[in-house]
């Protein structure tokens, strides 16, 4: 898949924002707009094979146990169109997620990166793809971390 996913910290205000514009994509959006800065995490194309390995080796909101499903395309699903998505997790379930990805290292990621060649991953699916992802998932513990200790909620989003 050959899309960009990154991840934002949202400050209190920010997220009042996004639950005032309830059902309204634009408005929504609008605010995402505006997201940007140091609290953000690039992931790249990495997410694809991190949210897979977290779930059930599909690229779907629903495949998968929570917290771990909360750390890419998990939570409330807030825009989805044919060329982008954006997904809402509270501050709780950040903390939660931080919790849940703490204990993983490289060898149980291995594991499941592995079993991706039974799925649809279309990624490079080789060594290099492997020390990306691993990387990519370090770094976004890293955040989540971060975003727990400042009981922050967070929000992904993908552009294809």
């Amino acid at each position: 898949m050959a899309s960009l996913g990154v991840h934002f910290m949202l400050t209190p205000e920010q997220d009042r924002l996004l639950t005032r514009a309830a059902d309204d994509d634009t408005a929504r959006m609008a605010v995402v707009k505006t997201l940007g800065g140091p609290e953000t995490l690039e992931t790249d194309k990495a997410w694809d094979a991190i949210h897979r390995c977290l779930t059930d080796g599909t690229l779907t909101i629903d495949g998968g146990d929570d917290p771990l499903a909360h750390a890419v395309l998990g939570g409330q699903q807030l825009y989805e169109s044919d060329d982008s998505f954006v997904s809402h997790i509270t501050a709780d379930q950040v903390a939660a997620t931080a919790a849940a990805l703490q204990p993983l290292n490289k060898d149980w990621l291995l594991t499941r990166y592995r079993r991706l060649s039974a799925t649809d991953y279309d990624g490079p699916y080789d060594d290099d793809d492997f020390v990306y992802t691993w990387d990519n998932l370090v770094e976004l513990r890293d955040f989540f971390d971060r975003a727990a200790r400042q009981r922050r909620s967070v929000i992904f989003t993908v552009d294809m």
